[in-house]
């Protein structure tokens, strides 16, 4: 068999509008899980340099932050190690009316802490056990719980990560942790195999995101997450701007003795 052909490359004219009128979507699904009450829950896992955070901040950029929040979660404190794995967790999952992102998420148990060796064997195995419990009692308490697997080859994982070596702006992206992703590529592509055998159900199912072009990927999954849930536009009374009122006579404070911004602006050629 024929290896399957890749799709022409996304132009950026194509994109640009079919991420406006998605953006446009998300910002309506946000009114409804507000109007609603709604608690909805995204999971975004998968390989380093993969689009992850890019796909995150397309897919916010028009939201408000009151109520669609990003949860990236640093290393656990000494404390938070003694806890039950998933209670850190637990404290960022929405209230009514709220969406949480989730950049990375309790499978890091599954992935980096497996791999690295960060976990011991009976954590792994424990983790895989109580996975699904979890997922089916947020489900069961009516979270809507997406979750989206990043995947991008191995040739343009490498390209990225030079890429983010040269460029000034993007090198903190790449961390120790992410370069051991290069030597350890067998090892997580097999703790991802085995991560979806125990965690790919029924109630939460894996969707997996092909991140090779970032553009089709990003458009991919917010098309996907769109059509995933039941929402509806919410229609609001209409907004009418007031007449501006008449000056009372009031005298604001000589701009002279205010500490103005310099206008760097002006220095520019």
């Amino acid at each position: 068999m024929a290896p399957k052909r890749a799709p022409a490359r996304l132009s950026r004219a194509v994109y640009e509008r079919e991420l406006a009128r998605l953006q446009i979507e998300l910002v309506k699904l946000q009114e409804w899980v507000r109007h609603e009450g709604a608690r909805l829950v995204v999971v975004f896992e998968g390989r380093d340099a993969a689009g992850k955070g890019s796909t995150i901040k397309r897919l916010t950029a028009h939201l408000n932050p009151r109520a669609v929040r990003i949860a990236a979660l640093p290393q656990p404190t000494d404390r938070e190690r003694t806890e039950w794995y998933f209670q850190r967790y637990v404290a960022e999952l929405p209230a009514a009316g709220e969406i949480v992102l989730f950049d990375r998420s309790w499978y890091n148990r599954a992935g980096v802490e497996r791999v690295l060796g960060f976990c011991t064997p009976d954590q792994y195995r424990r983790f895989l056990q109580q996975c699904p419990v979890f997922e089916r009692l947020l489900v069961d308490d009516g979270v809507l719980l997406r979750k989206y697997w990043f995947s991008v080859s191995r040739d343009e994982q490498e390209r990225r990560f030079r890429t983010r070596i040269e460029d000034p702006l993007r090198r903190w992206k790449l961390s120790t942790v992410d370069l051991e992703s290069v030597s350890r590529w067998d090892d997580y592509s097999r703790a991802k195999d085995d991560m979806f055998v125990h965690t790919d159900i029924p109630e939460s199912p894996w969707y997996v995101v092909n991140g090779d072009e970032k553009r089709r990927g990003r458009i991919n999954m917010m098309a996907h997450l769109l059509a995933s849930v039941p929402y509806r536009e919410v229609q609001f009374p209409p907004v009418t701007l007031p007449p501006r009122p008449k000056g009372s006579g009031y005298a604001r404070t000589d701009r002279r003795l205010l500490r103005e911004v310099p206008d760097h602006a002006a220095t520019l050629k």
